[in-house]
């Protein structure tokens, strides 16, 4: 089995155990066709873009993470490139942690009003 492969069963396994929320934001995911999770959450086609599925490697691979089941867990496309695109990026454990305090509440703000609202409405 490719690497790609095993990435791709290991994404769909995390995401189904994560429920498909970002390990780091909680923010909803999707996988696939992005028009049902833009209408279901009223997002834009670039907002949806941050929501889409993606492996996370806790400990990465240049660290020596492993393709393992233990080792990979899902985040949204968001907070996966902006904790690798940090000059000296956290451990998976503190980025969460520091997520939770700083972006939160200003990144993607407006997506997630929108998506609560639509959330609400779709569950009335």
């Amino acid at each position: 089995m490719g690497s790609n492969s095993r990435i791709r069963i290991l994404r769909r396994a995390a995401a189904e155990r994560q429920e498909w929320q970002c390990y780091y934001s909680s923010f909803p995911m999707w996988e696939g066709d992005p028009e049902v999770f833009k209408t279901r959450y009223s997002v834009s086609s670039r907002e949806v873009r941050r929501f889409r599925c993606t492996a996370e490697h806790l400990t990465a691979q240049f660290d020596g993470g492993r393709d393992i089941e233990e080792n990979i867990v899902v985040a949204c496309h968001y907070c996966n490139r902006t904790r690798h695109r940090r000059k000296r990026p956290k451990d998976a454990e503190s980025y969460a942690s520091f997520f939770s305090i700083q972006d939160r509440k200003r990144t993607m703000a407006s997506c997630l009003v929108k998506a609560v609202k639509s959330a609400a409405e779709v569950s009335r």
